[in-house]
């Protein structure tokens, strides 16, 4: 199918691209180069506290923000960066391109901060609705499972919707002008859309997928720097802890980060489980299933193991 062809096109191309410009990391790196969206990792970065650890073991941090896991997982492909955090989908398809990356840890389930929202005076009062509509989202993110299967709880197809495949801020753009139906979309957009639209929530994640965050690596780079990835998952592991005991006051730290109200951020907070925990067999089963459904559906053309780019910290 289409998005299949152009994903592993846009995955190839900006591979050969890569290796041409020897643009993969270097054993004993001394740059950390990490890639984040609005998500969990933007909470860590504002807090230096990663940065203040690594240098001690004389690693610099470059951080380079992307608007979704998709284009994030492209720049960890060709070597623009070393480590990032996506949902449960970029990884899939990006595995499926045969893209270099390892699956190094993950946060706990939050259903609940990924849904499909619909405008507050929409007729559409549930997923069944959505036949013949057309839906926004970010293709190859987290929400592309999501509206997958919801529509087949719903008793639909795939191809009973018309998706518009935008990134977040060009989806909520449409949404706003109605030029969408409804938009699948995760925090902060989510409570974003919620407290300044009046966006009304159709159906969350909840008893259709995890909505894991996983931290993923270059996989060169993991090869070659396992003790910085081990400090990694660390820190991050701290940070959540930090975020969780303190949520009024990272509410007020980081809603200048993001530029959105403490009301937006701390919704976020509250809906994300920042346990941060390296892959378990349960996880990686999964994320087995994700793929396999993406398989089924002809969106990725192979059946993937997952297992084959799971980190092993004990090796």
């Amino acid at each position: 199918m289409r998005i299949t062809t152009t994903l592993k096109k846009a995955f190839t191309a900006l591979f050969t691209a890569a290796v041409s410009f020897g643009a993969v990391s270097q054993a004993q790196a001394d740059t950390l180069r990490i890639g984040y969206q609005k998500d969990s990792l933007a909470l860590i970065k504002a807090k230096d506290s990663l940065e203040k650890h690594l240098s001690e073991k004389g690693v610099d941090v470059k951080w380079t923000e992307f608007p979704g896991g998709p284009q994030l997982l492209e720049g960890l492909n060709v070597g623009s960066i070393d480590f990032g955090v996506t949902g449960e989908t970029p990884p899939v398809f990006a595995q499926a391109a045969k893209a270099d990356l390892i699956y190094v840890a993950h946060d706990a389930s939050s259903p609940t901060s990924e849904a499909i929202v619909v405008p507050k005076n929409s007729p559409i009062t549930n997923v069944a609705d959505l036949k013949g509509k057309k839906v926004a989202f970010n293709r190859g993110s987290n929400v592309h499972y999501l509206i997958v299967r919801a529509l087949q709880e719903a008793g639909l197809k795939y191809s009973d919707i018309e998706p518009a495949y935008l990134p977040p801020s060009d989806a909520r753009a449409a949404f706003e002008r109605g030029s969408v139906d409804a938009w699948v979309i995760w925090d902060p957009y989510l409570a974003a859309a919620e407290q300044q639209l009046g966006a009304r929530i159709l159906r969350d994640a909840t008893g259709l997928a995890d909505n894991h965050e996983f931290y993923l690596s270059n996989g060169t780079y993991a090869k070659n720097n396992p003790e910085v990835i081990n400090i990694l998952v660390e820190q991050i592991r701290h940070a959540g802890e930090w975020i969780k005991a303190n949520v009024d006051q990272a509410t007020k730290e980081f809603a200048p980060v993001f530029g959105l109200s403490e009301g937006i951020i701390k919704t976020t907070i509250e809906r994300h489980h920042y346990d941060t925990q390296v892959i378990s067999p349960e996880v990686a089963i999964g994320q087995q299933k994700i793929a396999d459904v993406f398989t089924d559906l002809k969106l990725i053309p192979v059946k993937l193991n997952i297992d084959d780019v799971v980190w092993k910290p004990a090796q």
